[in-house]
C-alpha cells in the first residue's frame, strides 16, 4: 500500500518537482514554472494522502499538452477510418479522457507496469508507442504493434500488457504483475484501470473523474444515456486540454499563440494514413509465435 500511494503521490504531483521560483526565461519572457493547487481526496482509514498543490514546469506543460492534443488528433483519425471502413470489428475511443493517460504516465517510470481494458488507445501511445503503430494496428496492418493481429483492443508494448476486452479481467492480471515485482524484489508498481461497471467495493478505490465524448464504442451513437447539450457543456467547462491550456497561458507558461495545434503538428492525417495504407495484411498461415521482448 505504501508503494502504491507513493505511485498516485508521484502522478498527482508530476515528474520530479522543481524549485518553484518563477524565473522568466529571458528571450521568451515565460515562466520556468507554477504551483497549483490539487483537489483533496476523500480518504479511508488512511493518515495521509496523496498532496495537495503540485508544480508543473513550463517544458512538462508543453510536453504533456502535446501529448494530449496528439491522442485527441489520433482518436479522431481513428472515427474518420472507421466510418470510412478502413478499421473493422470493435473499435472503442478515449477522446475527452486524454488527462487520464498523459497523467499517470506523468507520474510513473518506464520501468514501471500498466494494464488496461479495451478503451486502450491513448495508454498504447504514452507507453511508447508511434501514431502510426497503432493507426497501423487499428487497420489490421502488419505495420501494427500486434502485426495486425491484436486490432482496438489488445495492443501491447514495452511493460504495457493490453487491452483486455473482457470487462474487468485485467485486475487479476494487473495483481499478478504486482506480486511479482513484489516477489522478485523490483522496486515497480503496477497499475491496473478498469471502468466503472468493473468496480466493487474497496478496500480502496482510487477514481479517475473523466468523460469521453463518444458513445460506449463506435456502434454506440452515445446520445441514448445522455444528451447533446450535456456533452457539448462537459466540452466547453471541463476539457482536459483546455484546462491545462487554460492553466498554463494564465500562470504565464505558455501562450495562446504556441498551443496553436497547427504549430505542434505536422500533417496528421496524410502520413498517418498513408503507412497504414502501405502496410501489408498479416498472413494467414503459416501461423508464427510473436513475443515481445
Amino acid at each position: 500500500m505504501r508503494k502504491m500511494l507513493a505511485a498516485v503521490s508521484r502522478v498527482l504531483s508530476g515528474v520530479a518537482q522543481k524549485p518553484a521560483s518563477r524565473v522568466l526565461v529571458a528571450s521568451r519572457h515565460f515562466a520556468n514554472d507554477a504551483t497549483f493547487e490539487i483537489k483533496k481526496c476523500d480518504l479511508h482509514r488512511l493518515e495521509e494522502g496523496p498532496p495537495v498543490t503540485t508544480v508543473l514546469t513550463r517544458e512538462d506543460g508543453l510536453k504533456y499538452y502535446k501529448m494530449m492534443q496528439t491522442v485527441r488528433r489520433m482518436e479522431l483519425k481513428a472515427d474518420q477510418l472507421y466510418k470510412q471502413k478502413f478499421i473493422r470489428g470493435f473499435c472503442h475511443l478515449c477522446d475527452g479522457q486524454e488527462a487520464c493517460c498523459v497523467g499517470l504516465e506523468a507520474g510513473i517510470n518506464p520501468t514501471d507496469h500498466l494494464i488496461t481494458a479495451y478503451r486502450a488507445h491513448g495508454f498504447t501511445f504514452t507507453r511508447g508507442l508511434s501514431v502510426r503503430e497503432i493507426l497501423a494496428e487499428l487497420t489490421g496492418r502488419r505495420g501494427g504493434c500486434a502485426k495486425g493481429k491484436g486490432g482496438s483492443m489488445h495492443m501491447y508494448a514495452k511493460n504495457f500488457y493490453g487491452g483486455n476486452g473482457i470487462v474487468g479481467a485485467q485486475v487479476p492480471l494487473g495483481a499478478g504483475i504486482a506480486l511479482a515485482c513484489k516477489y522478485n524484489g523490483k522496486d515497480e508498481v503496477c497499475l491496473t484501470l478498469y471502468g466503472d461497471g468493473a468496480a466493487n467495493q474497496g478496500p480502496i478505490l482510487m477514481e479517475l473523474q473523466t468523460y469521453r465524448y463518444h458513445g460506449h464504442s463506435m456502434s454506440d451513437p452515445g446520445v441514448s444515456y445522455r444528451t447533446r447539450e450535456e456533452i457539448q457543456e462537459v466540452r466547453s467547462k471541463s476539457d482536459p486540454i483546455m484546462l491545462l491550456k487554460d492553466r498554463m497561458v494564465n500562470s504565464n507558461l505558455a501562450s495562446v499563440e504556441e498551443l496553436k495545434p497547427g504549430s505542434l503538428f505536422v500533417d496528421f492525417a496524410y502520413w498517418a494514413f498513408s503507412f497504414c495504407s502501405l502496410s501489408a495484411f498479416p498472413q494467414l498461415y503459416p501461423w508464427k509465435l510473436q513475443i515481445l521482448e
